[in-house]
């Protein structure tokens, strides 16, 4: 992997997105709407509000950036893009880090503009900092990019691309501890939600909501959401396939 190959990479990506207002719109400003939806929805239950609206600003980033990815990648793949860009000293892994620093920072404005938003205007309340839950999220948005990178690999058409939603993301959204806690899960279902990244995702920003500083199972559970999206970068980049020109 080449660092000058793979950020040139990074910066075509980001004038590409600079030039697409609705992909900006729905980056930056849809996880700020939708946290807004919900502070109305628990408008006067306390704390509830704030023990989901805290996994969310988890969630949303990385449930966005799977669907911008993997049909992005996509259209490079069918229209030919592709194909010219791997008959250049272009690496496969230059072209899926690039992308993974582009909507990295990406995800950088979205979960600061998300968090800003939480704390700032619908009053969120955490024990631990903003800038950890910023954090978490931006590694949980790259894990998304990573994931749809991968499975762009097995679609044909963009409807495809977003079959991959329920199969992918929404298991674990709904094992994740969100909806009911891990320990009262079956076992079978617990030991499924152990290898799934999000849930250490959802625990890193579960630890953030009670200990003021971080801990070392939060740091614990960014290292496996980050490790998780290096694994899908590279088997990402098996499925590419190079052509000579």
């Amino acid at each position: 992997m080449n660092p000058r190959i793979t950020l040139a990479t990074a910066a075509r990506i980001l004038r590409q997105l600079r030039h697409d207002r609705r992909t900006v719109a729905l980056l930056i400003m849809v996880p700020a709407l939708l946290l807004t939806l919900l502070y109305f929805m628990y408008s006067g239950a306390g704390p509830t509000f704030d023990r989901i609206a805290l996994v969310m600003l988890g969630i949303f980033p990385f449930v966005i950036m799977f669907l911008v990815t993997s049909i992005a990648m996509l259209r490079e793949r069918t229209t030919g893009t592709l194909e010219r860009l791997l008959a250049t000293p272009l690496g496969k892994l230059d072209l899926l880090f690039g992308y993974g620093l582009a909507f990295g920072l990406a995800a950088t404005a979205q979960g600061a503009v998300a968090t800003g938003a939480a704390y700032w205007l619908l009053g969120l309340d955490t024990t631990g900092s903003a800038g950890l839950v910023v954090l978490i999220a931006v590694v949980n948005a790259v894990l998304g990019v990573a994931l749809g990178l991968l499975c762009s690999a097995f679609a044909r058409t963009e409807f495809q691309a977003v079959q991959f939603l329920p199969v992918v993301v929404v298991p674990q959204v709904l094992l994740c501890g969100l909806f009911v806690p891990r320990g009262q899960m079956s076992g079978w279902l617990q030991g499924v939600s152990d290898v799934l990244p999000l849930t250490y995702a959802v625990d890193a920003l579960v630890q953030v909501g009670r200990y003021v500083d971080a801990t070392a199972t939060m740091w614990r559970d960014v290292v496996v959401v980050a490790g998780a999206a290096v694994i899908a970068l590279v088997l990402a980049a098996a499925t590419l396939r190079r052509r000579t020109p």
